[in-house]
């Protein structure tokens, strides 16, 4: 179901038609919240607003809490209660917060934010220096929130190196690329993005779509984890409560679990807090719009 003002929808109508996609039976457009969110199974809430020149961190907060707070009524009022919800719309996690914070009879943990983007870049970089495919490479990690501040991580990943698994920092063998461009090339690989063709990614955040909603219904395989931003509470990591923070997930029957017992070191330790405090000062300035 395509919720969107009508007379802008069917163009998007017609691509969908135009797939021929073997699981799609029907598109319906339409504003109206009542028809778009009656009986979800799975909910992708991509519309958010984006920051425009001059405007100030806050006042994005808080038009996006206006925005999320609406959707997650809706979902609260017309949905089914176990459907899932994947929040794509930048800021990502404060907003899949929101959402979650204004439908409070569905599971917190049925909300989650995409960081799977991030999670296939790092899993990319790594790959294009190493030589080989990208499905050679398992196990990153991106941790904290789907912006600049983001840690991908590398510490734990494993690579298939001409038939021989090897951790990541072996196979790469460059610990200062590691630890300096390669980070800040998935950290900033969007406005990169951004920079070459005037619009945000397309093509790459439609497969992380896929990617994330594809593992919570069939699950990951054995062994491996993804990076997915999901609620904040009780956690091994000490990452605050009552946030929506990217971690590594294992997912079974369509219920996931945080990946624990990794060892973090100092240098993890500090991009870690890093990426929480800002998702802290977020959630904060967020919160004093959602009661306005």
């Amino acid at each position: 179901m395509c919720s969107a003002r009508t007379s802008q929808s069917s163009w998007f109508v017609m691509e969908l038609q135009d797939c021929a996609l073997p699981l799609l039976r029907e598109v319906i457009p339409t504003d109206k919240v009542e028809v778009g969110f009656k009986d979800l199974d799975a909910a992708i809430l991509v519309g958010s607003m984006p920051r425009k020149e001059g405007m100030e961190r806050k006042d994005l907060l808080k038009a996006n809490v206006a925005i999320f707070k609406t959707q997650g009524e809706a979902l609260e009022k017309y949905a089914k209660k176990t459907v899932k919800v994947l929040v794509v719309g930048n800021p990502a996690n404060t907003n899949c917060l929101i959402a979650s914070k204004s439908a409070p009879s569905i599971p917190k943990e049925n909300f989650s934010c995409l960081t799977r983007l991030d999670h296939n870049r790092a899993r990319s970089q790594v790959a294009i220096r190493v030589g080989v495919p990208s499905d050679s490479v398992k196990n990153v990690i991106i941790w904290g929130n789907h912006s600049s501040t983001q840690y991908p991580d590398v510490h734990h990943a494993i690579v298939n190196h001409h038939g021989k698994e090897m951790s990541g920092f072996d196979a790469v063998n460059d610990e200062s690329w590691l630890k300096g461009d390669f980070i800040t090339t998935v950290q900033q690989r969007g406005a990169a993005v951004i920079k070459a063709r005037k619009l945000s990614s397309a093509m790459s955040a439609a497969k992380a779509i896929c990617d994330h909603m594809k593992d919570i219904w069939f699950g990951t395989p054995d062994g491996e984890w993804v990076s997915m931003g999901i609620y904040s509470t009780g956690n091994s990591y000490g990452v605050p409560d009552d946030l929506m923070y990217s971690f590594p997930v294992m997912i079974k029957n369509k219920t996931w679990k945080v990946v624990d017992g990794l060892s973090i070191n100092d240098f993890s330790r500090g991009k870690m807090d890093g990426t929480a405090a800002e998702l802290v000062e977020e959630r904060d300035t967020a919160l004093t719009f959602l009661g306005a």
